[in-house]
């Protein structure tokens, strides 16, 4: 296996969302200099039978940092996961995978 050749750009997930909102409700998308955005606003009448105003109160879990966790969730990455056949037993034919991870302190926070 060359890794030289491997596409270390993870899939924008958050554009094909938008993608797949503008192929059902293409009046709710609005291009920007950043691309295409949703209006939500006008997604969530069109999604509605009644008439939209506000937050309704509802059942929800919620931390500091939720919404700062999905954003960054979202965000395409340049890294990827790579075997070390050297390391591992019979790779070519388990089912397992071990995943070993390092945390550097200096990039890492736990707020």
């Amino acid at each position: 296996m060359n890794n030289d050749k491997l596409d270390l750009q993870s899939t924008d997930i958050t554009a094909m969302n938008i993608e797949k909102i503008a192929s059902l409700f293409p009046n709710c998308v609005t291009e920007t200099a950043d691309g295409k955005r949703i209006d939500f606003d006008l997604l969530k009448q069109e999604l509605s039978t009644e008439i939209v105003e506000g937050n309704k109160e509802r059942y929800r879990l919620e931390w500091p940092g939720k919404r700062e966790a999905i954003v960054t969730a979202n965000i395409p990455t340049n890294k990827t996961l790579r075997p070390v056949r050297e390391d591992s037993v019979d790779f070519d034919t388990t089912e397992n995978i071990y995943i070993e991870v390092s945390i550097r302190p200096s990039t890492y926070c736990c707020c």
